[in-house]
């Protein structure tokens, strides 16, 4: 899959929120630099920078919906558009199915499975974190909580 189609396509679905945009072309810089030095195969990196792309995908629907981007709806709402997104851009549809399970369980920390699911959370910690001004504690909490690959631990202490 070409990324730059997901991309463009991503960017069109959030024309107009800066914030959104940046927050999931952040979140795939990580990912990808992830993923290949962690020594990811071609497949697993290509599902892996597809669900960054899209892991946010279900905040629009639960913002509409819920009047709430909380974790617990982007995980319910999400997979369902980017299924949609995805199937328009005639995407493969056994990649499609573990991009949209990646982006039904982003927040969820307790059952990661697989090494695509486990930089996806890293990757989205390292924008989060940053977004959110974390603590230095919150940032340790999370580093000591979550963080699992090599690449992903030098990230957080070189960049907090």
């Amino acid at each position: 899959m070409d990324m730059n189609k997901v991309t463009t396509a991503m960017i069109d679905y959030y024309k107009g929120d800066p914030k959104r945009i940046q927050h999931f072309l952040k979140v795939h810089a990580y990912a990808k630099l992830i993923g290949e030095q962690e020594g990811l195969d071609k497949e697993t990196l290509e599902v892996l920078e597809v669900a960054a792309l899209t892991h946010d995908i279900g905040i629009k629907v639960s913002e509409e919906k819920y009047n709430s981007s909380a974790g617990k709806y982007q995980e319910i709402e999400g997979p369902a558009v980017a299924q949609k997104m995805l199937g328009d851009l005639q995407y493969d549809k056994e990649k499609t199915e573990r991009v949209c399970y990646l982006i039904g369980h982003h927040h969820t920390y307790d059952q990661i499975n697989g090494i695509d699911y486990q930089i996806l959370v890293e990757a989205d910690f390292l924008v989060n974190l940053a977004e959110e001004h974390s603590s230095r504690q919150t940032i340790e909490s999370v580093k000591n909580k979550i963080f699992k690959t090599k690449t992903g631990i030098w990230l957080i202490n070189k960049i907090f």
